[in-house]
Parts: C-alpha cells; sequence; structure tokens
C-alpha cells in the first residue's frame, strides 16, 4: 500500500513539474516578445553611442549623477554676452525647434510619420567619428560640420544647464550634450548672441526653474568649454513623437534618435 501511494505521488509530482516548466517557456516567450522592439531600440541606441565614452568622461573629469536635479534656480552672476564664433552669421530664424510639452492625446507609434536619415554614398565609418571624439555616431556624418567655440557667461551657463535638465534631463549625460550642441550651433550659425534669446527665438519649451544635476552641468562644459561636439553634423531642432506631432519636424533633415527624442537640421543651409 505504501508504494502505491508513493508511486502516485510521485506521478503527481511529475505532472506537476511538466506544467511548471511549461509556463515558465511560455511566460518567457510572451515576455520576450512584448520587449522585442524596446530591447532592438536599446541595442540599437548602445551600438551608436561611443565605446570610449567612460575614458572621454574620466579624462575630463566627468561624473554622472542621478537625473534628478540637484541644484535650485540661482541668480547667476551677470557678465557680459556670449562671444559669438567668427564664422557666425546674422541670420535668424522663428521656426520652432522644440516641442516637448505633452498633448492631450499622445499619438501612437503607428500614427507617426517618422522620416529617415539620407544615407550617404559612403557608408558611415562608426569608428572615425568615435574616434575624432563625437559622443555618438550617426548613419549620415556631415565631414564638412564645423561649429566654431562660443564663451557663456555666468548667466547663460546657469540658464543653459537648467535648460539641459528640462529639456532632456532623462537623457543624462548624452542627451543633455546634444541639447547644449543644438543651443551651440543656434549660436553660431543663426548669430544668436544669448541662451535666452535662443529660448525665446526658437521656442524651446523645457522648463528652466526645476534645477540641474552633475550630468547637465558637464555635458555643458563638454560641448562649450572643451568646443567638442555629441554628433558630427549641425543639429537644430529636436522633439518628441510619443508625446507630440509635428509634420514640420519630420519634414526637416532628420540626423538621429536619442531615446526618443529626434534631432533634425534644416534642409538647404
Amino acid at each position: 500500500m505504501k508504494n502505491f501511494f508513493t508511486k502516485r505521488l510521485n506521478a503527481v509530482l511529475s505532472v506537476a513539474l511538466v506544467i511548471i516548466s511549461i509556463f515558465v517557456v511560455f511566460q518567457t516567450a510572451f515576455a520576450s516578445t512584448l520587449n522585442a522592439g524596446e530591447s532592438e531600440q536599446k541595442t540599437q541606441e548602445i551600438s551608436n553611442v561611443n565605446p570610449n565614452l567612460a575614458e572621454i568622461m574620466e579624462e575630463d573629469g566627468i561624473e554622472l549623477t542621478t537625473t534628478q536635479p540637484t541644484t535650485e534656480k540661482t541668480e547667476a552672476t551677470k557678465s557680459t554676452k556670449a562671444t559669438k564664433a567668427t564664422e557666425a552669421t546674422k541670420k535668424k530664424t522663428s521656426k520652432k525647434q522644440t516641442t516637448t510639452s505633452p498633448s492631450t492625446t499622445a499619438p501612437t507609434e503607428a500614427t507617426v510619420q517618422f522620416a529617415t536619415a539620407i544615407p550617404p554614398k559612403v557608408k558611415a565609418d562608426y569608428n572615425a567619428q568615435w574616434n575624432a571624439g563625437y559622443l555618438v555616431a550617426i548613419d549620415n556624418p556631415d565631414p564638412t560640420y564645423k561649429c566654431g567655440q562660443v564663451t557663456l557667461c555666468d548667466e547663460d551657463r546657469d540658464l543653459l544647464e537648467r535648460l539641459c535638465m528640462g529639456e532632456f534631463g532623462s537623457g543624462g549625460f548624452v542627451g543633455a550634450a546634444l541639447i547644449a550642441q543644438a543651443v551651440k550651433n543656434a549660436m553660431c550659425f543663426d548669430g544668436y548672441t544669448s541662451v535666452a534669446q535662443v529660448i525665446e527665438e526658437c521656442k524651446y519649451t523645457g522648463r528652466t526653474d526645476v534645477g540641474t544635476n552633475e550630468a547637465c552641468k558637464q555635458a555643458v562644459r563638454y560641448i562649450f568649454d572643451e568646443n567638442h561636439d555629441a554628433v558630427q553634423h549641425r543639429i537644430m531642432y529636436m522633439y518628441n513623437p510619443y508625446l507630440v506631432q509635428s509634420a514640420f519636424h519630420e519634414s526637416q533633415n532628420y540626423i538621429l534618435t536619442y531615446q526618443q527624442v529626434r534631432f533634425f537640421d534644416r534642409w538647404n543651409y
């Protein structure tokens, strides 16, 4: 009798084990299906980021911290306005540069008509871009791109650090560097003389009253003081298509996407 119950118990346990195994396999496969698009996007994004980023950060003394603001808005010491690069033009534009305010109904991926980068005649060399110090390699680099150095006054530096936080604080050092480059490009190529003027004329909507963090401060220093660039291309516009729809942005020269934020240049400039 004891052997009979033992065999029955073993049989029940075996069946239960098989059922549990099937459930685990099914759940794993289902989860992989749900996250396939997200994983592919993250993998692609990571593959474009400079693999020497940690070394670059170490050489420049960059230390990343939380994306939460650590410095509240302060009254910056006023000094001379930012100095324009020598090749800066006087041309100005009032076209909208960023649209990051959420709409009542966020567009879905199916409703967004994404522009694509125009492939270069020769396949982009990621290693060449990384070796040149660019933070993110892109598929359509501009070998003729060059932006002169802009010197920030204390007031502009404080405002830009907070703008980077308000526009793309979730993007960490790289995201903040992309915003900083867009501002520097506006000052170099459109002739703006202050960060406040860029914000007003280019219609930036990121909050500047929530403080900043170390990543944003280091990004501003990297782009302005060290005169580096995040990508080898001019960037003038950016927006998040999962917060708002913008046919204007998607009609421009698409450069790259970083953490769902899409960056563009103007055509024929």
